[in-house]
Parts: C-alpha cells; sequence; structure tokens
C-alpha cells in the first residue's frame, strides 16, 4: 500500500520515555554523547533470581543473559488526566507509560483551536505478557495448583479478582482507548500489534485518516513495557538474544539483540494546517511503503518484501533513494537481519549513480536496544 493521496502530513508534537532518558532533550544528549544504556536487570525485577534463570549455554527456561535495557525511576505524572486516582495507580507500566508520554506530546503543539472529538489515537502495544497480566496469572493457576494439591476449595482464601485487577492485565486495545478517555480525545482509537514493524503501521494508519479528513490529529506511535523476563528467556530460547549483552548492528562482532522498553508518541496533522495554526513542524512525512514479507520469518526477514516496501515509499513520496541523506535502520544486532537489510539497501541504491559515503545509516539500538515495536 502506498500513500496515493500524497498529502503531506507534518509531525507537530512528539514525546518520548527510553532506557535513560526521561525525556526528549535526555535522549538526545544521550545520542549526542554515545551512551550505552545497557544495564544488569535490578534485583527483583524478574519474579524468579537473577542467577536460578541466567545459563550461558542454551537451555530450556533460562535466559543466555541477565542485561537489558530498562527504564529505571518512572513515575507517572498524572496532573490532566482524567482518571479515577485507583485506577491509576493500579494500572501496569505499560498503561501508565502510555499515559505518561501521549500526554506530554500532545501538550507539545497548538490544538487550542481544534474539536477534541475529531482527535485519535493509533497505538503499537506487543500483545505479550504484562507485570499485570503475569500477575493476574500467576494468581489464578496458583490457587487452582492448591486446590488440586489439597482437595479443597479456596475461595474464601483467595477472593475474586477486582474488576481493576482484570482492566491492568489488559494488553491490547486498553493503551489507545485509556489515553483518548483520558485526555478527553473523541476521535477513533486504535492498539495494534504487528510485531517489530507496529510504530510504523501505527504512522502509517494515522496518516490515512488524516488523508481521508477523518480526523484532524491523530496521535501514533508505540510502547513496549512486557514482563522482561519472559523476553529475555524467550528471546533465548529462538537464540536471538545477545549472550554478551551488547547490541552492534552491522558489526561483525553482533551477537544478538538487546530487549529494551519504552515509548515514543507523535503528534501528526495535515501540513496544511500545520502551517495554518502555526505549529512547530519537526518532520514532514511524504511516502510510506507496506508490504507482507512472503517468504521471511521472524529471525531471517525476506530481502523482496523490504525492497519493495522501500520502493512503494519513494514513489509515493516522488524521491529517489539517493535524495536521502541518513537511513534511520531496523539493525537490531541479529547477524542474519542485519546482512538481509544491508543486501535490501544495496538492492535499492543499485550498482552505480552513488559515490562512497554519501548516506550514512545507523540503529538506536545500538544505544537503547530493541524496544520490539
Amino acid at each position: 500500500m502506498s500513500n496515493e493521496k500524497k498529502i503531506p502530513i507534518a509531525v507537530v508534537g512528539m514525546a518520548g520515555l527510553f532506557p535513560g532518558a526521561p525525556d526528549l532533550d535526555t535522549f538526545w544528549q544521550n545520542i549526542v554523547n554515545k551512551k550505552d544504556t545497557v544495564i544488569e536487570v535490578p534485583a527483583g525485577r524478574w519474579i524468579a533470581g537473577l542467577e536460578d534463570m541466567v545459563h550461558p549455554d542454551p537451555m530450556p527456561d533460562k535466559a543466555f543473559s541477565k542485561r537489558a535495557c530498562l527504564i529505571q525511576d518512572f513515575a507517572l505524572d498524572a496532573q490532566g488526566l482524567d482518571l479515577d486516582n485507583d485506577l491509576l495507580n493500579a494500572l501496569d507500566p505499560l498503561h501508565q507509560m502510555a499515559l505518561h508520554v501521549g500526554k506530554n506530546a500532545l501538550s507539545t503543539c497548538n490544538i487550542s483551536s481544534m474539536d477534541k472529538k475529531n482527535i485519535g489515537i493509533v497505538l503499537a502495544a506487543i500483545a505479550l505478557p504484562t507485570d499485570a497480566s503475569s500477575a493476574v496469572t500467576r494468581k489464578i493457576l496458583g490457587t487452582s495448583f492448591e486446590e488440586k494439591l489439597f482437595g479443597e476449595s479456596l475461595r474464601d482464601k483467595h477472593p475474586a479478582l477486582s474488576t481493576t485487577e482484570c482492566l491492568a492485565a489488559r494488553v491490547t486495545s486498553l493503551p489507545a482507548a485509556l489515553l483518548a478517555r483520558a485526555l478527553g480525545l473523541g476521535g477513533g482509537t486504535m492498539t495494534l500489534d504487528a510485531a517489530c514493524a507496529s510504530s510504523l503501521y501505527a504512522v502509517k494508519l494515522a496518516c490515512d485518516e488524516l488523508s481521508s479528513f477523518r480526523a484532524d490529529a491523530m496521535l501514533a506511535g508505540g510502547i513496549s513495557r512486557p514482563e522482561c523476563l519472559y523476553t529475555q528467556v524467550g528471546f533465548s530460547q529462538l537464540r536471538a538474544l545477545s549472550p554478551s549483552g551488547r547490541c552492534a548492528p552491522f558489526d561483525e562482532t553482533a551477537d544478538g539483540l538487546v530487549v529494551g522498553e519504552g515509548a515514543g508518541i507523535l503528534v501528526l496533522k495535515r501540513l496544511d494546517d500545520a502551517l495554518r495554526d502555526q505549529d512547530t513542524i519537526f518532520a514532514v512525512i511524504r511516502g510510506i511503503g507496506l508490504s507482507n514479507d512472503m517468504r521471511g520469518n521472524l529471525l531471517a526477514p525476506d530481502s523482496e518484501g523490504q525492497v519493495r516496501a522501500m520502493r512503494q515509499a519513494y514513489e509515493s513520496a516522488g524521491w529517489s533513494p539517493k535524495d536521502v541523506d541518513l537511513i534511520e535502520c531496523h539493525g537490531a544486532g541479529t547477524p542474519v537481519g542485519d546482512i538481509v537489510e544491508l543486501q535490501s539497501l544495496r538492492n535499492l541504491w543499485g550498482k552505480t549513480g552513488w559515490s562512497m559515503g554519501q548516506c550514512p545509516i545507523g540503529s538506536i539500538k545500538s544505544m537503547i536496544g530493541h524496544l520490539l515495536t
């Protein structure tokens, strides 16, 4: 699919929460200063002991490493959020991060003259267990195990799950809907999971809403905050986690990905509207390309699908690949995935018409890990 109407979309607001960076100013300084945010998982973050869960060799239910890029010392600023305080305090960190970053993103742009009923949200949140959903699972299964072992009902000992517990455990649908409710936005909302392409899909769908004039502004972006023991063990079982705990995209020493967490949200308007409203315009989106990777898999993407998506984006924007000054890559640090991505870029650029070193490439995952969505 391509952005056929070619209505340019302006990025008029943005906010983020990333490892080692509570805001975008700090995030930029970390980039400038080449700060590595990988840490050892703090004690108490996993439900099991760190030493009990880590083994350097492939083993069932073990992680290769206890190094990750994690959010520390995060506290939700609830001011201006129209939600019950008890619910706010009970929500999973995934939802609290969405509320915090979404509110900050909207505060950076001019919506004073806009009808909030025409502002929508599309967010990416990967459908993996969170801290809250895992806690609910342990509560249900734990009671069941006890009943099986002791042969008696434990309903009086373990009260039923509360509405707040059930809400806090929801991963799909809730983040965008909750953010819209908290900010009083009446446009359509969607929370999606398209794996590593999720945030790009969110931006694409938000641009479609603006191009079709179904909305006048959209919040779009992604949140990643699954239970980190689950992802650490899961990617180890896939042989994708870096045993060294170091993410090195496109480097010959690369040995896998490092899991990160965080949130990034943009506020989008049609460019003409942004100019009319005298918004600060951080960037303009002129082309988007999507494709179905028909022969690839989770860890070994197919180059043909990548090239097809990129060519659609350039065609939509009316650009040539040789017009580009910087390419931010997926670059997860998995050797096979990185090689395929480099091959795709070489196929896109062709063999002639460019000069050595004219366009740098990079991947922010080398600093903040793989935020999954």
